[in-house]
């Protein structure tokens, strides 16, 4: 995206605040389409005659600097790509990269089914959210194309994830791709040995498509030659290579290929990259008795794409050592640094409370809802958990930044209407709030009561402070 602000968005649009977007003003309209919350396809006005010409300019304008792709059909196709920025930052990072986890034609039957449902149903909850995997990558081992394409199909029938097609052969490719061409699969890979026909498959089945090569002058000239072709949806690789000097390679590499997409503007590059860090499995591999090692060196070289600036990558160990850092990763690189996680304000039931229950109070920054309401209930106490918007921000910062107030919390007693759910009027504020106990009370007109300064000495806490005088 070339506009780096809501205003100069806002000179392209029509600037009549007609509200057929569903916003207010032009200018509204302009934030959310910066934050790429709004399309521009939602401005019926910007379409007709007087300012066709404007619009077209502003969807050049508007578009990112590194081409987004989608892989996969339906509600788990994943964008991949679409980034302005090279350092989180600067704005924020938009599509996160996918995680794509292997499986291969010379597997069992079985296994390989039990393999794909174990990828399409893996999940951890973090932070208010389960984390789940993107894709599913599928290897040609045999160089067999009628046995790839019994694989593909078996992988089909037990997964809606998107489906990555691995085969530099293009009869074993294109046999696969048969199978599953209505599932928008994203192959791998054209290289200097095979484009041609891999471009074929691609132009007959219009599917986004991997192109590989170490050599970036040749990595270029395959995308110029795929592009011009009128292929669009392209993804790069310029090789994973897992340890020493050719790690440090690769590194540089992706680093440099990002680099002259965002920073030089040289579209002739500007795809999404993808790494594959189960290469480390051919250094560290299980021949070798090694597959703990390898695990680990998966997961660190994983580790160091995510962060620059892999958008897509193949990956083998699902061991929780390896799987759970790359996930989790993911989550961190890929949230909003401008905006805290946060959750919505409001009455929370803890277990089974009563009219007599505990009232507990915490913020609605996600990390602290979540360990108070975890605390909480693996203690199995039935209690009242209040949440104060304080714009997504912790305890001891929102008392000292002015977030958490005796009003603030006097205002979300009163929009809760908290009094009708509790028979007491006894409120437990955390340890780190114990300045505003006073105020408070004097505000609410509430007996407050100061918790202790970490939740998970709550149960201790009870043992000797509840019921107080007031509820007893």
């Amino acid at each position: 995206m070339k506009l780096s602000s809501p205003m100069e968005i806002w000179e392209y649009l029509p600037g009549t605040n007609c509200e057929e977007c569903g916003e207010k003003t032009c200018l509204a309209f302009a934030s959310l389409l910066k934050e790429r919350k709004k399309k521009l396809e939602q401005c019926p006005p910007i379409f007709k005659p007087e300012y066709a010409e404007k619009g077209k300019k502003l969807a050049e304008l508007l578009a990112p600097e590194v081409s987004e792709v989608e892989i996969g059909v339906g509600a788990r196709a994943r964008k991949i790509g679409g980034e302005d920025i090279m350092h989180r930052h600067e704005l924020t990072f938009f599509n996160r990269t996918a995680l794509a986890y292997d499986v291969w034609d010379t597997m069992e039957e079985e296994e390989l089914r039990e393999r794909v449902r174990k990828i399409t149903n893996w999940s951890k909850f973090y932070v208010g959210e389960f984390l789940r995997l993107d894709a599913v990558a599928i290897r040609s081992v045999s160089g067999d194309a009628k046995t790839f394409a019994g694989c593909v199909k078996d992988v089909a029938e037990e997964t809606d994830l998107p489906l990555v097609l691995c085969s530099f052969d293009a009869k074993v490719m294109e046999e696969g791709l048969k199978e599953v061409s209505d599932r928008n699969p994203l192959i791998y890979a054209a290289d200097e040995t095979n484009w041609e026909e891999i471009l074929e498959i691609v132009r007959t089945y219009n599917v986004p498509v991997t192109l590989f090569s170490s050599d970036l002058d040749m990595l270029n000239s395959l995308a110029l030659t795929f592009s011009s072709a009128g292929v669009e949806d392209i993804v790069l690789d310029p090789g994973t290579y897992p340890t020493g000097e050719g790690l440090a390679d690769t590194f540089s590499r992706f680093v440099r290929l990002r680099r002259a997409g965002i920073v030089d503007g040289n579209k002739g590059v500007a795809y999404p990259l993808i790494a594959v860090p189960m290469t480390a499995w051919m250094v560290h591999g299980e021949g070798a008795g090694n597959a703990l090692e390898a695990s680990y060196w998966e997961a660190i070289i994983a580790d160091l794409f995510i962060i620059k600036y892999a958008d897509i990558m193949i990956l083998h160990s699902m061991e929780p050592h390896s799987l759970i850092p790359e996930r989790t990763l993911v989550a961190n690189v890929y949230t909003d640094p401008r905006r805290p996680v946060s959750v919505d304000p409001g009455l929370r039931e803890i277990g089974n409370p009563a009219d007599d229950s505990p009232l507990f109070v915490t913020t609605n920054f996600a990390l602290t809802y979540y360990t108070v309401e975890s605390d909480l209930s693996s203690n199995k106490i039935d209690s009242y958990l209040m949440v104060v918007d304080t714009d997504g921000i912790g305890v001891e910062s929102a008392v000292a930044g002015g977030q958490l107030t005796a009003e603030a919390i006097k205002e979300t007693l009163e929009s809760y209407e908290v009094e009708k759910t509790v028979k007491h009027k006894a409120i437990v504020i955390p340890g780190l709030a114990a300045r505003l106990s006073g105020e408070t009370e004097d505000a609410t007109g509430w007996n407050v009561l100061v918790g202790p300064r970490d939740s998970g000495r709550i149960p201790g806490w009870m043992d000797k402070n509840w019921p107080p005088e007031t509820v007893s």
